[in-house]
């Protein structure tokens, strides 16, 4: 095969060629064979790449492992992409509150996905019958040994349970899953949320990474608790004194009209704890199709959250990126607490479906108001005078011996019945991780790679 001049062959495609449509065939036959023989040119000079081999040479020269397959990056269902960037991060006019202990300050961030709209009673949902269902699982034996000698629940099986069918409550009835006769109504019987528990196991990389701690063995980083996932449906009435929110306690979590809604009542130890459940449901699906595992699912940091609220704008107060809180036709761009005290004026009384209003740059659904949002950064006046400008995280793992001062978690975003103040982006303030609340909720990040252009 002749050698063509690579040189002339790319000068030519890379020119702009205009001319009329007739005229243009013959030379437009010419420019894609010649793309054509470039490409075959390039290809076998290994610039454009070459597929997967099946195999390498052993020849003692340095190649590399051997190939596996090609990767494909799984989207993350509901979760949008947040490029790098930098953006000014604190407050973009007022901080009454923190007498100018948040400095204005730029911070850059690495790239990572987003869930577009908090994390919705059906979604959380989903956690809470797999918790229950690995609980049942135990109590009836739908169990299995795996290689590594361990028990398992036994999903197939668990998956012919029909829930809706009284003979299931009754091989319960037996256990503590089910309600004692002393706490039914009617003698009902129906499953204790008390005993949904998830056993929740995390390796501490930050201690292990503390110089003082090199060459301990890895137990001692491993962190083990169990947590109770069921939502606190009585924060309704417990935030509220003297107000009637009986309906929300009975109705909000439980009724299908409010699947789409932001979930609500639980605390920065459950919403940590289905992280590590979305990761683990994750990785087992990759796992079982023989692919690599990903990353981990987080409650975003601090800065993360600001700078993808902010959706590109460095500087504007709001996500939608002005300092006024209706549209040019009047209407509010978010569900908080309008005037002095006009709820339903926004178009919801408590909270309103979780991508209702619009979606600022980075298509983020209610990143100011609807529910406050947690966050993984300890809450500390002075930490933006400290933290890091790349990436800045916070955190502490706070034990149950911890003085409360360290159980303080940063909230962000406002909520519907908060003024507009806690709805501009650079606002924080915070709540005790083990507090539940009706108005407070969280999303989700996990740092993969922005997909590829096909």
């Amino acid at each position: 095969m002749k050698k063509i001049n690579t040189n002339l062959v790319l000068s030519f495609i890379s020119k702009r060629y205009i001319c009329p449509i007739p005229s243009c065939m013959k030379m437009k036959n010419h420019y894609y064979t010649l793309i054509a023989l470039a490409s075959l040119s390039l290809a076998s000079c290994g610039v454009l790449g070459n597929k997967d081999r099946g195999g390498l040479p052993n020849d003692g020269q340095l190649h590399g492992i051997a190939p596996g397959s090609r990767y494909v990056l799984p989207k993350p269902p509901g979760m949008v992409y947040i490029p790098q960037g930098t953006f000014h991060m604190g407050p973009s006019d007022e901080d009454p509150a923190y007498a100018f202990s948040a400095r204005n300050r730029s911070i850059s961030i690495s790239g990572f996905w987003m869930d577009a709209t908090e994390i919705t009673n059906n979604e959380y949902r989903q956690f809470v019958y797999w918790v229950r269902d690995s609980v049942a699982a135990k109590k009836l034996g739908y169990v299995k040994t795996g290689a590594d000698g361990n028990e398992y629940v036994d999903r197939e099986k668990m998956r012919t349970l029909k829930w809706d069918d009284p003979k299931v409550i009754e091989q319960l009835s037996g256990t503590d899953l089910i309600l004692s006769p002393e706490e039914r109504i009617f003698g009902k019987k129906e499953i204790d949320a008390s005993k949904l528990i998830y056993h929740s196991e995390t390796f501490d990389l930050k201690e292990a990474a503390k110089r003082e701690n090199a060459g301990k063995p890895r137990s001692q980083f491993i962190v083990k608790k169990d947590v109770r996932i069921y939502p606190d449906t009585l924060a309704w009435i417990r935030d509220f004194s003297y107000s009637y929110n009986e309906p929300m306690t009975k109705r909000y979590f439980s009724h299908p009209a409010f699947g789409n809604y932001p979930v609500v009542g639980v605390n920065w130890l459950q919403a940590a704890a289905f992280c590590e459940w979305r990761t683990h449901l994750l990785n087992s699906y990759l796992d079982g199709k023989k692919r690599i595992q990903e990353s981990d699912f987080r409650l975003p940091t601090e800065a993360q959250w600001e700078y993808a609220a902010r959706g590109g704008r460095s500087q504007s107060m709001f996500p939608w990126g002005n300092y006024y809180l209706r549209n040019k036709k009047g209407c509010l761009l978010a569900n908080f607490k309008p005037g002095r005290g006009n709820y339903p004026e926004d178009g919801g009384f408590y909270t309103v479906r979780a991508d209702a209003y619009w979606p600022n740059d980075f298509g983020l659904y209610c990143m100011a108001g609807n529910v406050a949002e947690w966050t993984s950064t300890i809450y500390y006046e002075g930490s933006y005078t400290f933290q890091h400008d790349m990436n800045p995280d916070v955190r502490w793992n706070a034990k149950e011996s911890d003085p409360p001062k360290m159980k303080r978690k940063v909230l962000r975003g406002g909520s519907w019945k908060d003024v507009g103040y806690y709805l501009q982006t650079g606002t924080r303030t915070y709540e005790y991780q083990d507090s539940t609340k009706s108005y407070i909720g969280f999303r989700t990040v996990i740092d993969l790679p922005a997909q590829a252009k096909r």
